[in-house]
């Protein structure tokens, strides 16, 4: 077992013969535990496994031999992964429900379809207008009732993963950044506890407490320009005129912090690289109380408007049994009634959080959680400024060590993130993992589509605001 942010000889890694692994999963799955991460590493096959009720990282590997029988028939959350796993290290895997390539561009015969009199598809994409990324939308349709979305993605193939092999280096961090960026600080912060792991390095203090307030400042930002963009989709428009606006103002702040709006820079493994003083951070705490009030006064309006709720309730709704089932994370899952976020199950610092779930799995319950995330999240980083005084740049260097594995979980703004490193007998990535939260959630979005209306789905897209890119690593 690990604790989060914390490494393990490879060597005490448990092993476990093929078949005993393949059992062992299964077994923990049934008690509860979710599947985190599950990779290739030439012909090893590693997983992390948590547990949100003990805050244990079950880290496992065995030695690929032969044919994998499927786990997605009783765990349906294993199936992207074992897709995955298939697409990019031949696994060869037995008895898939669904087990198409991942990522790959599709044949046409390769997509799902469904027969019958009045039956018609309609295809979306992978080419959107404005600045969105590619993506395709399938849906097939009994008249205007959505009776089964596919969605394929993987058009940008960007390859992040295989150059952090043999890192760390000079580009490493900006790779990381970029991962998805708009989760800058959340991918960031997860490479830094990573490396620190490995280098069996303790940050100070002060260091995760400003890692903290980025991760929040990103949560709000981004919180609020969500809000904005269910409000445009519906054609509420002074919410989504000004959440646009606002969202703006926060990104801003992070500016004040480091001169970037998106929080490149401001973040590295071992310490702190950029001096803040604390007339900095008294002016970021005034600002933020404007720019939350604004909010407040703006998003207010959707929970007093009866066209409003009247088109986000009972909109796009999934089930707490199929949000356990895909193992969904972030504000989607807790909008079900799961508890997970990792800031409460995994934390690495204390917070005083607490995890705001909602009931009814809907648009609304989605677009309420992310109002109450962001009511707590100022309570957190008002606590933080509080408690930070001048920030100091510090020159620390973790130095990585040879024959390690780490891995970290943080509650981005999606949900989790999960960054897993194995190094070499040099000291150097061997392998590098990346598990956005949205690889979790893609699918939970095409389940709330099903027996619903085609009208619904750019509301029900909006409400989950899943990462093209970060899927593609």
């Amino acid at each position: 077992m690990l604790k989060n942010g914390c490494a393990v000889k490879l060597s005490e890694v448990p092993r476990f013969k093929y078949a005993d692994f393949r059992e062992r999963t299964a077994e923990q799955l049934r008690l509860g535990q979710r599947i985190a991460s599950w990779f290739a590493d030439g012909e090893d096959l590693y997983m992390i496994l948590t547990d949100d009720a003990s805050g244990d990282l079950l880290p496992m590997v065995t030695r690929r031999e032969g044919v994998w029988e499927s786990l997605s028939v009783e765990f349906p959350q294993a199936n992207v992964f074992e897709r995955e796993l298939a697409e990019d290290s031949g696994l060869e895997i037995e008895g898939s429900p669904w087990a198409k390539p991942l990522r790959k561009l599709q044949d046409e015969k390769d997509f799902y379809k469904v027969a019958g009199d009045g039956v018609h598809e309609v295809g979306v994409g992978p080419v959107h207008a404005g600045v969105i990324e590619p993506g395709h939308f399938r849906f097939q349709c009994y008249g205007e009732k959505v009776l089964n979305l596919e969605i394929t993605l993987g058009y940008q193939h960007r390859g992040i993963e295989k150059k952090l092999i043999g890192a760390p280096d000079k580009r490493t961090v900006h790779y990381i950044e970029t991962a998805a960026g708009d989760t800058t600080s959340g991918h960031t912060t997860a490479y830094c506890m990573v490396v620190e792991a490995l280098a069996g390095f303790s940050p100070e203090p002060a260091a995760l407490k400003l890692r903290a307030l980025a991760l929040e400042l990103e949560r709000m930002a981004c919180h609020t320009g969500d809000l904005g963009a269910i409000s445009g989709d519906i054609g509420y428009l002074p919410t989504m005129s000004f959440c646009g606006r606002l969202r703006g103002d926060f990104l801003n702040l992070t500016a004040m912090l480091c001169g970037n709006r998106f929080s490149r820079g401001l973040i590295r493994p071992g310490g702190i690289r950029i001096s803040i003083d604390r007339n900095v951070l008294e002016e970021l705490r005034e600002r933020l109380n404007k720019i939350f009030q604004e909010t407040k006064n703006a998003v207010s309006l959707l929970w007093h408007t009866p066209s409003v709720l009247a088109r986000l309730e009972l909109c796009g709704i999934l089930p707490v049994q199929t949000a356990r089932l895909l193992g969904t994370v972030g504000p989607a899952a807790r909008a079900s009634g799961l508890e997970r976020d990792v800031r409460s199950s995994f934390p690495v610092q204390e917070l005083a959080h607490k995890t705001i779930t909602g009931i009814h799995g809907d648009v609304y319950a989605r677009a309420r959680v992310r109002w109450l995330e962001m009511k707590n999240s100022r309570e957190i980083m008002l606590r933080l400024i509080d408690e930070l005084s001048d920030l100091k740049a510090s020159d620390h260097e973790p130095v990585i060590r040879p024959g390690y594995l780490a891995a970290a979980l943080v509650e981005g703004w999606r949900g989790e993130i999960c960054h897993t490193a194995i190094t070499d007998s040099d000291g150097r990535f061997k392998c590098y993992k990346i598990v956005d939260p949205s690889f979790h959630n893609w699918p939970a979005l095409a389940q709330v589509l099903r027996n619903g209306q085609i009208s619904n789905f750019p509301l029900c897209n909006k409400s989950f605001n899943l990462s093209y890119c970060g899927h593609d690593l």
